[in-house]
């Protein structure tokens, strides 16, 4: 029987980042991956796939539509949209061929097929031919991620009815894409097609979209979209979807009860994802799982099974690739003795829509909750001389501070490379700057990041260019 200090049953960013850096602290390290290609959701139908098609889409609409200004003259632009699928998937298997070097490089054995609890120290591996090995792991990390999401009276039936997964493979661009749920995904998906000429509409149970984020991110993303012809329909109860060969019909009650029909060629349901534990036997090894079907750790992200962890999409918190390779690498340097530290208040969350929407830290609503006292300085991307050349004149930097003390306590930003932006704010924030020592730091001119400098400065009254 092979026998590992450290088995990761699961190849998603959580699972290799913690699979190499096990081994990079000389842990005998496997990793067990169910399907054909590494890299989890992310790498292979999330978030890899969609920015590909997000770039795609995006290059189109500027030639469709600002081209002509910057004397860029085209006769006839089109969209081949095969060959944008097949360049989506180009981008996928180089980026998931990358994983395989690394696993190579890092020495980190690799195993195919379905992993599951003989107890918490042994694991079966089900090949696809049915055939079962057994290995034996003194430490052991689940990161089987997550799966979309439905609601119960909803079948996805992956030809009318889709999940993003399906939506990411298309054989052709929606003449009107419902969409039910105005979350990151949603949006995501259903600007690709927007862009690239369907109809869109966007259905949300609640009443603004991104329900997370501040509130001056959820209706400056929403004027923009619906500047770019998105459909909103919110505070709206999606009651039944039912299908025909080549059409969707979607009923849901407006805030006033009263019954909205919607037709469509396709339905991408989009109401989040949900815990994968399917197959895992997470009983035999004394793991307990929760209500919501996520996997009940401690502040070490030990499960109930202490020689086993667990990380990402199948533990509580937001399902973010970036922080499961923070929670994978955590979890690696705690198996090696040492004593690593996840502030997850600065995980930052990104929209990829554009303008990008990006944010760390808490919002003005939160704050208002916790009765914090805090002063905000914003500043316009128009104003910015960089924006302008560019003609990525729409949205705003907006940062929180502390009324006391000035300290940073969130940073919410909607705008060109917003998500590329973001970093300065996590790092300041990570390091406790106040918005004093941010606005005092010599930014580059003209870039975009000056909006960061200036809405620091708008903290204490003092932007230049507002």
């Amino acid at each position: 029987m092979k026998s590992f200090d450290v088995v990761v049953i699961g190849s998603g960013p959580g699972g290799y980042v913690s699979a190499i850096r096990c081994a990079q602290l000389g842990l005998k390290t496997a990793i067990i991956e169910k399907y054909n290609t590494l890299g989890g959701t992310c790498l292979n139908v999330g978030c890899i796939p969609s920015k590909a098609l997000l770039d795609s889409s995006h290059h189109y609409h500027n030639a469709v539509n600002h081209f002509e200004k910057h004397g860029i003259d085209i006769k006839e632009v089109k969209v081949n949209f095969e060959q944008m699928i097949a360049r989506k998937d180009e981008v996928v298997a180089q980026t998931s061929g990358g994983i395989n070097f690394l696993m190579d490089k890092n020495k980190v054995t690799m195993f195919q097929g379905v992993g599951s609890f003989k107890d918490a120290t042994h694991i079966n591996i089900a090949s696809a031919e049915g055939d079962i090995e057994i290995i034996e792991a003194k430490h052991t990390i689940i990161a089987t991620g997550s799966k979309p999401a439905s609601l119960p009276f909803i079948k996805i039936d992956k030809k009318r009815v889709i999940s993003s997964t399906e939506a990411l493979r298309l054989k052709e661009i929606p003449k009107h894409l419902i969409v039910i749920g105005g979350g990151v995904i949603g949006l995501e998906l259903g600007s690709v097609y927007k862009r690239l000429g369907a109809d869109v509409s966007v259905i949300e149970y609640m009443p603004k979209i991104v329900p997370t984020m501040d509130g001056m991110l959820q209706k400056e993303l929403q004027k923009s979209l619906k500047k770019q012809g998105v459909k909103f329909y919110t505070s709206h109860k999606v009651t039944s979807v039912t299908t025909s060969d080549k059409e969707v019909i979607v009923i849901a009650n407006d805030k006033k009860g009263n019954p909205i029909e919607f037709k469509g060629d396709y339905c991408l349901v989009s109401v989040g994802r949900k815990p994968y534990t399917d197959g895992l036997m997470a009983e035999n090894a004394g793991i307990t799982i929760n209500e919501r079907g996520q996997i009940q750790t401690n502040e070490h992200l030990q499960t109930t099974s202490p020689n086993i962890f667990a990380i990402g999409d199948v533990i509580t918190g937001a399902m973010l690739a970036h922080k499961a390779e923070e929670e994978g690498t955590l979890v690696a340097e705690y198996i090696a003795g040492q004593k690593p530290h996840i502030n997850y208040n600065l995980i930052p969350g990104v929209v990829y829509t554009w303008p990008e929407v990006a944010a760390v830290g808490q919002t003005e609503e939160q704050l208002k909750e916790a009765s914090v006292e805090y002063k905000v300085g914003s500043f316009p991307m128009r104003a910015l001389g960089r924006a302008r050349a560019s003609m990525d004149i729409e949205g705003q930097v907006k940062v929180l501070a502390d009324a006391k003390t000035d300290e940073i306590l969130g940073v919410h930003m909607i705008g060109a490379r917003a998500a590329d932006m973001i970093a300065e704010a996590v790092v300041a924030m990570e390091f406790r700057a106040s918005s004093e020592d941010v606005a005092r730091m010599s930014h580059a001119h003209p870039t975009f990041t000056e909006a960061i400098k200036e809405a620091c400065l708008a903290v204490n009254g003092r932007a230049i260019h507002s």
